[in-house]
């Protein structure tokens, strides 16, 4: 009875050395799996920067800055190119999600986030602003995303803004979209060429569930 008792000791140890091995394995295998994961987002997003190489330099706030017509407070969720929620633009720290502090005045909307650069959008760059649930690949509830587009470089890009009180998003769409259309106004009347939110086909101030196929 007691070299049975002893043999099955001896077996019960080996398996459990068996298991550790096994865990232990598993885990190495896992963590070079996400290692990899990580590696391949990090060369996609270097990728898509040098591709996007070609935007311009952002513009900066005025030092004399201007009496603030509205402040929110919040978190910036990214940019992509307008009417395209899932292209993401990451030149010139764009791409980083970051808390921020959102100004509009007469001079244009200035943006100071917190880990990540500070940008300016001049009055006359402001293409328009709408309600949305998604961008860059964050999908929030209806109506629950601020989408601010404007123009950048002959380009049109959408940046997304959700603040710490909802109910604020309303009056910003309207209060950029009245300085959209009055520097739109006021550059035609003066005979500048302005880009057209709705290039093409697309609907850039559609709701995201109405954009085309993604």
């Amino acid at each position: 009875m007691t070299t049975l008792t002893l043999l099955l000791a001896a077996d019960q140890k080996s398996q459990q050395v068996t298991d550790w091995s096994a865990r232990i394995g598993w885990i190495v295998g896992l963590g070079l799996f996400v290692a990899l994961v990580y590696w391949l987002m990090r060369e996609g997003w270097k990728w898509r920067g040098t591709l996007q190489g070609g935007l311009p330099e952002l513009p900066t706030a005025p030092e004399d800055g201007a009496e603030p017509l509205l402040t929110l407070r919040g978190r910036y969720h990214g940019s992509t190119t307008a009417g395209q929620w899932l292209d993401r633009i990451v030149a010139h720290g764009l791409g980083v999600r970051s808390m921020a502090v959102l100004t509009l005045t007469e001079q244009g909307l200035h943006a100071e986030r917190t880990g990540a650069p500070d940008f300016f959008v001049p009055t006359a760059a402001l293409r328009g602003a709408r309600l949305d649930k998604g961008i860059a690949g964050k999908v929030l509830t209806e109506g629950g995303l601020l989408v601010i587009t404007w123009e950048h470089g002959g380009r049109l890009i959408d940046s997304g803004f959700r603040s710490e009180h909802a109910a604020e998003h309303a009056g910003w769409v309207d209060a950029v979209g009245s300085m959209a259309s009055a520097s739109g106004a006021a550059a035609s009347a003066a005979g500048a060429p302005v880009i057209d939110q709705h290039p093409g086909d697309s609907a850039v101030a559609a709701p995201l569930h109405q954009e085309g196929p993604r």
